[in-house]
This record gives structure tokens, C-alpha cells and sequence, in this order.
């Protein structure tokens, strides 16, 4: 998802990064608020994507964006706005799909090449649903606590999908920015706040 803006761009991404025949798939998530990004996180996953289709989401509410495969969270990005971090909720943003060449860095960090003899490279997609606030709509749309979205039951994980999170991130997580002391030496505040 992506607000298609340029210095102060909001996006949510899951990225598929690849892998080495026989190794799990790696998929990345990443963050942009405001303009800032380089919020990323690699879980390796438990199955092969490719073999069967399986369910992606991002669950973007007023309190937090959960990106779940198979509604298991892997991801959670809490708004912290009140301790000054920002969190993406004033642009709307489009629904966006690509493939792109990243072999320089995407698999095993660049040591993976692609294999351009397997071109044409295609991604399908089925029971794609989108539900949220259309634009141009009302203003006060986002704004409405009515939204089924924003409802008590939706304001953080419940027992199962923490379980759930905590497994993946034990068994399945790869990099974690937060943990990234030669990019930051310092650690991110939403790292701190709690993600």
C-alpha cells in the first residue's frame, strides 16, 4: 500500500524476497510514516508459498497495523504517536502489486542471483478484498469509531494471535531493524515504545 507521494510518502509493504531452491521463503515487511522508512522485518516462512495460495493481510486501524499470513500475525506496529513517533493515518493510500528486480541485495543479501532463463516471472492473486474508507469519501470516514475495524476487539492481538506472534517471531523472525546496531546504533523509539 503505498500513498503515492514523494518526501512524505506512507506505505505498508510486504515484500517476497526470494530464496535458494530448497530454503525457505523469506518475506519482508516495512514501514513508511510521514516519510520515514527503513522499518523492516524478515520472517522465513513455515511453508512454500508457491505451492498453494495462502492469505496476506494488513489490518490498519487507529491503534496499530498487523500484517498476518494465514491469520497468523507476524508483524505488529503500534501507534505511538503520543510519544512523538509517527504513525501513517492522514494520506490515503492505493493498493499496489509488482515484481522487481532486487538480486543485489534481496536473497541471502545479494548472493542469490536471479535466474533470468526462468522468465517470464508471474504473480496471481484470488479473493482480493479491500475494506476501509473510499476516497474521496466523507472526511469524517477514518475518523469514525463505528468502523467495524475500530472496534474493541480490534484494538490489539487477543491471546491466540499473541501466541501466534510470539511463535513466529522465536521460530521465523531473520532480521529485525530494532535489533540492528550497525544501521542503529541508537534504537529506533518505536523499537523502544514497543512495536
Amino acid at each position: 500500500m503505498n500513498s503515492d507521494t514523494d518526501a512524505v510518502r506512507d506505505e505498508l509493504d510486504f515484500e517476497f524476497l526470494g530464496n535458494r531452491t530448497g530454503q525457505p521463503y523469506t518475506v519482508q515487511t516495512n514501514i513508511f510514516a510521514h516519510g520515514k522508512g527503513d522499518r523492516e522485518q524478515r520472517v522465513n516462512l513455515w511453508f512454500d508459498p508457491a505451492a498453494d495460495f495462502h492469505l496476506y493481510t494488513i489490518f490498519w486501524n487507529h491503534q496499530h497495523i498487523v500484517f498476518y499470513v494465514d491469520d497468523v500475525p507476524i508483524r505488529v506496529y503500534k501507534n505511538n504517536e503520543a510519544k512523538g513517533i509517527p504513525f501513517p493515518k492522514l494520506q490515503p493510500m492505493g493498493v499496489y502489486s509488482t515484481l522487481w528486480e532486487a538480486d543485489d541485495w534481496a536473497t541471502r543479501g545479494g548472493l542469490e542471483k536471479i535466474n533470468w532463463s526462468k522468465a517470464p516471472f508471474y504473480a496471481y492473486y484470488k479473493d482480493f478484498d479491500i475494506e476501509g474508507c473510499p476516497v474521496p469519501g466523507p472526511a469524517t470516514c477514518a475518523s469514525n469509531r463505528g468502523n467495524w475495524w475500530e472496534g474493541a476487539t480490534y484494538q490489539a492481538l487477543n491471546a491466540m494471535e499473541a501466541r501466534k506472534y510470539r511463535w513466529v517471531r522465536m521460530n521465523h523472525m531473520i532480521y529485525d531493524y530494532c535489533a540492528d546496531k550497525s544501521r542503529y546504533p541508537t534504537t529506533p523509539p518505536e523499537c523502544v515504545a514497543g512495536i
